[in-house]
């Protein structure tokens, strides 16, 4: 038996022929397809001579299988109108199932922006300009560190807005911070290091990509003033350390001025390297942005950057500003992982960016999340009396202190029974829920998911499901919304 392929009116369809009885297999091949559905219901078949030109048989032999699974009510076809695959009937007495009801949550977890603020026109107009403009060198598979435009794009744009001390050449584009973790992980564990210091409380994703490199995760303490940058002297085996410098996450602190200071300066003297993880870097609401850390020592800080807060995860791109000594190394192991950002989208978020549409959308989304930081904060004060919200006026979230007795787990708990998706400071903590040392009860409250039509009712939830679990006592009456949030 061989195999074959029909190909016509756009339609691609494998099938197995067998030399002795092509019309028999033929017949009991689309009989296949079209019950298995592998061709949907209307669509458009090859002619007759067409489908026996390309499967190398009689004419006579399609047209006797056409017309034996159109009797069968498997093909329908009509003079002047070629054939196609019959679409099925009803009856009263087996209407088609329905389909199952999607639960619409409301999403109040930390570090996601509203997708639904996505700027479509904006970032189409400049697809269509990068398409049109691309060069035929830029569409081929390309540099594994990122496309060139994009990279000195990027270089302008992060010296401009935050302060990062980079050449284009020492850039590199990757799908998102977690595969940029993943290349300077790799990088640090052939050059024989061991382990990787972490905050205490983080993401758990990243700490499972450091493991996954083969470095042991070392938590080390935070506070008010972010990383408790004094107790990485004591820890043995730790050659690098990942931080969120300018908005801890999910505590909220920023890395105090002399702490900041005194990490470069341990970096430097054991020849450590430092990984910032600049995630919302530019949304600071009090005054201006802290600028990044990697200004203060390039050559010992990875500076770690995403489009997913201005823009959306789904874009799927983030840049590293990495030490020279690394270039090298990190093109190694991007060649070794086969995976690379798709040009087109490396030229379209160059474009975006170079037309300022980038900075355009940072504004109207810092103005977006410090309005609805500000309700958060007049909803906590008015209805939450024995609750506070704390942390930085800044990013995509903060974090509300509860109640003494009241566990992060109730609120959450009820908050879930409410359709409500909200999370415990609890579920960041390396050293997991309730273990020696942990702070005192939070929930992370993000006010970026939720659409901006969906902003009250997810605030009126959080109210709900917290006071359900004790806190706050009986939810009172709250100031009416000052506009909706956007």
């Amino acid at each position: 038996m061989t195999d074959s392929w029909a190909n016509s009116s756009g339609l691609d369809l494998h099938l197995a022929l067998g030399a002795a009885r092509p019309g028999r297999d033929l017949e009991a091949a689309l009989r296949e397809a079209v019950t298995g559905g592998r061709i949907a219901p209307g669509a458009r078949l090859p002619s007759s001579r067409a489908l026996a030109a390309d499967l190398g048989v009689a004419r006579n032999t399609v047209s006797a299988v056409y017309a034996q699974l159109a009797a069968e009510g498997w093909l329908a076809s009509r003079v002047g109108a070629g054939t196609w695959v019959a679409r099925p009937t009803t009856t009263a007495s087996a209407p088609p199932a329905p389909p199952e009801p999607v639960r619409d949550l409301l999403d109040l977890r930390g570090g996601i922006p509203d997708a639904s603020a996505f700027p479509r026109a904006a970032w189409a107009a400049s697809a269509r300009r990068a398409a049109a403009d691309a060069p035929a060198a830029h569409l081929g598979y390309g540099d594994p560190l990122g496309d060139a435009v994009l990279r000195r794009s990027l270089a302008a744009y992060l010296a401009r807005v935050r302060g990062v001390r980079s050449e284009p050449g020492s850039l590199v584009v990757t799908h998102g911070f977690g595969e940029l973790l993943a290349l300077v992980c790799r990088v640090l564990a052939a050059r024989g290091a061991r382990g990787v210091a972490v905050e205490r409380y983080g993401h758990a994703a990243h700490r499972e990509v450091i493991e996954a490199a083969g470095l042991r995760v070392v938590p080390v303490a935070v506070d008010e003033e972010g990383l408790d940058v004094g107790r990485l002297a004591a820890l043995p085996g730790v050659d690098a350390v990942l931080v969120t410098a300018a908005h801890q996450f999910p505590t909220g602190a920023a890395l105090a001025p002399a702490r900041r200071r005194e990490l470069v300066a341990w970096a430097a003297g054991t020849g450590a390297l430092v990984v910032e993880d600049d995630y919302d870097g530019e949304f600071r609401y009090d005054r201006r942005a802290v600028g990044a850390l990697q200004a203060l020592a390039p050559d010992r800080v990875v500076y770690a950057g995403t489009a997913s807060k201005a823009l959306a995860p789904g874009i799927g791109l983030a840049w590293g500003a990495v030490p020279p000594a690394l270039v090298d190394d990190l093109a190694r192991e991007r060649r070794r992982s086969g995976v690379r950002p798709d040009p087109l989208g490396q030229l379209t978020l160059a474009r975006f960016v170079d037309d300022h549409e980038y900075d355009r959308t940072v504004r109207r989304r810092r103005a977006d999340y410090r309005d609805r930081r500000r309700r958060l904060q007049e909803v906590v004060d008015a209805r939450l009396p024995g609750c506070r919200l704390v942390g930085m006026d800044a990013g995509l979230h903060g974090l509300l202190a509860l109640p003494v007795g009241v566990p992060e787990r109730a609120v959450t708990g009820a908050a879930a029974a409410r359709g409500l998706r909200l999370a415990g400071l609890g579920d960041f903590d390396a050293a997991g829920p309730g273990a020696p040392g942990a702070a005192p009860p939070h929930v992370v409250v993000g006010y970026g998911a939720p659409p901006g039509h969906r902003f009250e009712a997810a605030l009126a939830a959080l109210v709900d499901a917290v006071s359900a679990a004790g806190g706050g006592g009986a939810a009172r009456p709250g100031p009416p919304a000052r506009g909706r949030p956007r």
